[in-house]
């Protein structure tokens, strides 16, 4: 049965203790294709999300598979090539160092793995909005922008993303910035439901807060609601900053598993705007990874913003 993917904040810390005291060596975040492994035992399974993997265990990787996995120690590594590789092979390609920055939110995200998928997961979606979902801007319209009704941010790169106009072919969707003169200082025009936005934009950096809406070009009714999108305090920034720098330099933003973990810090930093871009850049790198979108989903869902 495929496994889903929960992010009880309280289930996380009951875990955290236990999850690293298996024994294990790699924690599978994502798996495409009929890949398998072979226990130490000479047993052979389908390998599945979330799932462990102790040192005498052998992948066995399909044509075109993806394997994303996590070391105990927060590292990831992902295994693209088929055939077989000793999970002591893995090891081996990974810094023997180890952060304790990395490993914080190493255990975060593998905590989010429930290899159960029974009651405690439908306990999780009945009850998400009681388990820090946050506010969704109230509109009648008919556009939502998956972020809530106000926002904080502390990258200046951000990618936001919409629902699609209802019987609406081929819609051209129109983002607009206004001050809070009520001014337009930013438009863009896109045939997507997402786009890439640099609030260091000239006509952009020096507002502190901006107002974001989504509309269909020449469909006055097909509009969102207004969503407020705030810069940090540099007082808050350089609290935040200084534990980002250490994740950073253990783990680096360039695969789509470490973006994971990125998301993970900004998520608990409240910073759902930088969280959910996070999230967006790893589906970009690896579309074709379901469990990525499993996991987006997942946020989305815990955050109210769909």
């Amino acid at each position: 049965m495929r496994n889903k993917l929960i992010f009880s904040t309280l289930l996380i810390f009951l875990l955290v203790n236990t999850s690293f005291g298996q024994g294990f060596v790699f924690r599978v975040l994502a798996s495409k294709g009929a890949n398998q492994v072979k226990k130490a035992s000479g047993e052979t399974t389908p390998l599945k999300t979330g799932a462990t993997l102790m040192s005498g265990d052998e992948l066995i990787a399909a044509n075109g598979a993806y394997i994303g996995l996590m070391h105990k120690t927060g590292r990831t590594i992902e295994v693209r090539n088929s055939g077989v590789t000793k999970i002591t092979d893995l090891e081996s390609k990974l810094a023997k160092s180890q952060s304790d920055v990395a490993n914080k939110y190493a255990q975060f995200v593998m905590n989010k793995m429930n290899e159960d998928d029974g009651d405690v997961n439908s306990n999780y979606r009945q009850n998400m909005k009681a388990t820090g979902a946050v506010t969704r801007a109230a509109s009648d319209g008919s556009l939502k922008v998956m972020l809530p009704s106000s926002v904080d941010i502390l990258n200046p790169n951000a990618i936001i993303r919409w629902t699609q106009a209802p019987d609406v072919e081929n819609p051209q969707y129109v983002v607009s910035i206004k001050n809070i003169f009520d001014e337009e200082i930013y438009k863009a025009e896109t045939e997507d439901t997402s786009l890439a936005i640099n609030f260091d934009d000239e006509n952009l950096s020096s507002e502190r807060l901006v107002i974001l809406s989504v509309k269909v070009k020449d469909q006055m009714d097909l509009v969102s609601g207004d969503y407020g999108i705030k810069r940090i305090s540099a007082d808050d920034a350089s609290a935040i900053n200084e534990n980002l720098e250490a994740l950073k330099s253990a783990v680096p933003d360039d695969s789509p598993l470490n973006k994971l973990i990125f998301a993970s810090f900004y998520e608990e930093n409240n910073l759902i705007l930088d969280a959910l871009t996070q999230y967006e850049e790893a589906i970009e790198l690896s579309p074709e990874v379901d469990d990525f979108k499993m996991i987006y989903d997942d946020f989305l869902i815990k955050n109210g913003l769909q």
